[in-house]
């Protein structure tokens, strides 16, 4: 079997737990297994505070669990896995985030564009972090998602979707292992948001790029293909006391 058929896996984790408590309201994230591999479209779905965007910070080196048994981080490009665990233990919080910058790109719900940049240069953003040549591949990654005429535009001046696309845009650019998109579309309407939705999975699939996508609107997700995490969220009778249970 070749390796284009039979994918490495680039995330595989064992027993993760999340703890958190604040004001006698505790929540529980729970992972015991999960494998997600290289070009895979991931959609992890659930209603607000079910723990998605946790789930999404642990993927990303954001969010430290409380423990694992095992958290394997393996893009095609590394010749071996890399323990975040144990990056965890010993607080390699710069090592943590070369591989964040490096590897990864995450479009917020709010697009997060910073207001004093124009689209070209939060586009280039994390292409010129890594010191990557100007080779007009953001002008044609514009052109593709449809705001070329925008690039000298301050995101103030855009709609939302526009600010969405561009922090697609940015988040691809510098041709990361993955994209991580945390409701890349809950702010715009169904009809724009099946759009958006589209047009990015097949700009990420164009590149190999692996996609893990949170949101609450499985209908225009489940239409594009993407694997459903399963997924189970439990709460106690008083509301004080939440767990979620994610295997894929």
């Amino acid at each position: 079997m070749t390796a284009e058929a039979n994918p490495i896996s680039i995330y595989q984790i064992r027993n993760l737990l999340l703890d958190r408590e604040s004001q006698g309201v505790s929540f529980r994230l729970a992972v015991p297994s999960l494998q997600i591999r290289q070009g895979e479209k991931i959609a992890l779905i659930g209603e607000s505070g079910c723990g998605k965007s946790t789930l999404l910070d642990i993927l990303a080196f954001i969010a430290q669990p409380t423990e694992s048994d095992g958290f394997l981080f393996h893009p095609e490009e590394l010749d071996v896995g890399v323990h975040i665990d144990y990056h965890w233990r010993k607080r390699n919080l710069n090592q943590l985030g070369d591989l964040r910058k490096k590897h990864i790109g995450y479009v917020m719900q709010t697009g997060g564009l910073l207001p004093y940049l124009n689209v070209r240069d939060n586009m280039n953003l994390s292409r010129h972090v890594l010191h990557q040549e100007d080779d007009g591949s953001v002008e044609q990654l514009a052109m593709q998602l449809g705001i070329a005429r925008h690039l000298n535009k301050l995101p103030e001046t855009l709609s939302t979707g526009e600010r969405q696309r561009v922090a697609i845009g940015r988040a691809l650019a510098h041709n990361p292992s993955i994209v991580i998109a945390d409701e890349p579309t809950a702010s715009v309407d169904p009809f724009a948001a099946e759009k958006i939705m589209s047009l990015f999975i097949s700009l990420a699939e164009a590149r190999n790029i692996t996609v893990i996508v949170a949101s609450h609107a499985w209908q225009h997700v489940n239409k594009l293909g993407l694997r459903r995490l399963s997924h189970h969220t439990q709460r106690s009778s008083d509301g004080r006391t939440t767990e979620t249970i994610v295997n894929g």
